[in-house]
């Protein structure tokens, strides 16, 4: 079994804090790179439909011959085909991704994108937890919500996220969001959690926090997410990178690291925005 600590979401299920993300990895690449990364001793695998690779995903999770109570497996909703989504063509969406990943029930489904020019994703929410309450998907949430988002989710559904998995990095720290989150009893996730290969890991700050602790920026990063008290999705088709980036819980950054990682952050993007984003 993993070492990785896990958080408890706001229904009880527990999730691992440290996960491994499978974004733009093609599906056959995803089959080989899921099953080092459960090598390794990752449990928490995050997929959504819009990656194209949950098939392999899906092979990776059977052939690991791990019992499924073991993993935990998260994939979105691929909000992009219909210009207004219903209770029924969600239902089926949630049923075909459930039937390339092979599996019986998920861990967390997610809503990818609110793309608010649809107005469409309160129906999409309470999709949702009808198939929470049928046993089907064990939590439920959403994905690139901003504060306006999450807000009229919880006042016009009553439904709370159990997650709220967004852009999240050290030049990004969506402070607003994540109190916000932290208010709701809403986890947050972050996806691009190393920055996306943009110059982040590159920064004098962390590469001096990394050179005290003799560890990697990467690494420090990590651990600042987890301290932090953010799940985390590091993706790598790298196998020593995938096991670099679990192998965080052997050092601590003390509150001059905190700081100075904090210190970093400076609103900027690798992603689209999700108040304008539409997927045509």
């Amino acid at each position: 079994m993993s070492s990785v600590p896990h958080v408890t979401l706001n229904n009880g299920v527990k999730m691992p804090q440290l996960g491994f993300g499978v974004w733009q990895v093609p599906d056959a690449d995803a089959e080989v790179a899921v099953g080092q990364a459960l090598d390794a001793g990752y449990r928490s695998i995050d997929t959504a439909a819009a990656y194209q690779n949950e098939e392999g995903t899906g092979r990776a999770l059977a052939a690991s011959g791990l019992p499924r109570e073991e993993l935990f497996v998260t994939t979105k909703l691929w909000n992009s085909a219909k210009e207004t989504w219903t209770r029924d063509a969600v239902l089926r969406e949630f049923d075909a991704s459930l039937a390339r990943l092979g599996l019986d029930y998920l861990d967390l489904y997610l809503v990818h994108w609110p793309r608010p020019m649809r107005d469409d994703y309160l129906t999409i929410l309470r999709t949702f937890d009808e198939i929470h309450r049928t046993g089907r998907a064990r939590a439920i949430g959403v994905s690139n919500f901003k504060p306006p988002h999450l807000r009229r989710v919880v006042e016009e559904t009553g439904v709370v996220p159990s997650v709220n998995q967004i852009e999240l990095h050290p030049y990004l720290q969506q402070a607003e969001t994540a109190t916000l989150d932290a208010e709701l009893g809403t986890v947050t996730e972050a996806w691009s959690p190393l920055g996306s290969g943009k110059g982040l890991l590159d920064d004098p700050a962390l590469t001096a926090i990394a050179d005290k602790h003799g560890r990697t920026p990467a690494q420090v990063v990590l651990r600042w997410h987890l301290t932090t008290g953010h799940v985390a999705i590091p993706k790598s088709v790298t196998p020593s990178r995938i096991r670099e980036n679990l192998d965080v819980f052997g050092f601590d950054l003390d509150a001059d690291d905190m700081a100075a990682v904090d210190a970093l952050d400076a609103g900027v993007r690798t992603g689209p925005d999700p108040d304008t984003f539409d997927w045509n």
